[in-house]
């Protein structure tokens, strides 16, 4: 494992995700360090960047100032490689309404949204144009925080409220009954799609990292065709966000049997009983191998 040299693995970091990633991280520094790896701690709100001694970086870092293009940039400028998405790739997948944006022009599939700034309090309008049921959401932040669903003008201008605690811009979605996915890939490769099956509302911060009533289903009980085709989709929406080397791709499929793009993330979690790891392991990746997998189309740093 010398090929690396010293591996600094990026977790923690200043956003709302920081427990999360330091899970992640030590899930992922645990691995490359009993396969041989190099491998160290680094925690971007204890340590300076500028102390950074490495050779290669893994970011584990979800979230703003991890997710979203500005470590990526630094990075750059160190000269130093890293893991997964590049700064254009990291930025457009971490904002989820250029995101809708991008899917719409793509012609990929995409249920209906409005944007809601702090001046906009037509609740009752904006809820009746997306049929009187909608997700809200902060536009860039992940975990499901800040989310919440409300199908009346005061629950929709409570969850704006909520939501505009971490955003100006608020991404109002028309709710979608049916089944929650997500699509992990690897190095342009798709793998197994995932179930989640929660008895709460939705798939929420709760439902993710703190209750036992999650199920998981992996490979995902879909036909072969259902599953093609959502596979191409996800596919299809990483490379539309400029995504590249690793992430994961979430969709909903509603009663009629038409598949949705929710959002692509370039950094997700990495513990092993995380949903990438997951799908890795249903195509016949250990954890191990997968981290393996990833640090190596780090390459050389990019221009």
């Amino acid at each position: 494992m010398s090929q690396f040299g010293k591996v600094a693995v990026l977790l923690g970091g200043h956003s709302a995700e920081r427990e999360v990633s330091l899970r992640s991280g030590k899930a992922v520094l645990n691995a490359l360090q009993e396969a041989g790896v190099d491998a160290f701690a680094f925690d971007p709100k204890e340590q300076a960047l500028s102390s950074l001694q490495a050779d290669h970086a893994f970011i584990v870092l979800h979230g703003r100032g991890g997710e979203d293009g500005t470590m990526q940039g630094a990075l750059q400028l160190l000269g130093l490689p890293y893991t997964g998405s590049g700064v254009l790739g990291s930025a457009l997948a971490m904002d989820k309404i250029r995101c809708k944006w991008l899917f719409q022009a793509q012609g990929l599939p995409t249920a209906p949204f409005l944007v809601a700034r702090p001046e906009d309090t037509h609740y009752a309008a904006m809820l009746a144009q997306l049929g009187g049921k909608v997700m809200v959401k902060p536009a860039n932040e992940g975990s499901s925080i800040g989310m919440s669903a409300a199908a009346t003008a005061d629950e929709l201008a409570s969850a704006i409220a909520v939501a505009h605690q971490y955003d100006d811009e608020v991404l109002l979605e028309r709710w979608i009954n049916g089944r929650e996915f997500t699509i992990a890939v690897l190095n342009d490769d798709v793998l197994p799609i995932v179930e989640m099956r929660t008895p709460r509302a939705f798939y929420d911060y709760e439902a993710k990292y703190q209750a036992n009533s999650t199920e998981y289903l992996c490979p995902a009980p879909l036909t072969a065709e259902l599953t093609q085709a959502m596979q191409a989709t996800a596919l299809a929406a990483f490379k539309a966000v400029g995504a590249s080397g690793w992430g994961r791709v979430d969709l909903m499929l509603d009663e009629q049997g038409q598949h949705y793009l929710l959002e692509v993330n370039t950094v997700p979690g990495m513990t092993e009983k995380s949903l990438v790891p997951m799908a890795a392991k249903a195509a016949g990746y250990s954890f191990q191998q997968l981290v393996l997998a990833i640090l190596r189309q780090a390459g050389p740093a990019r221009g």
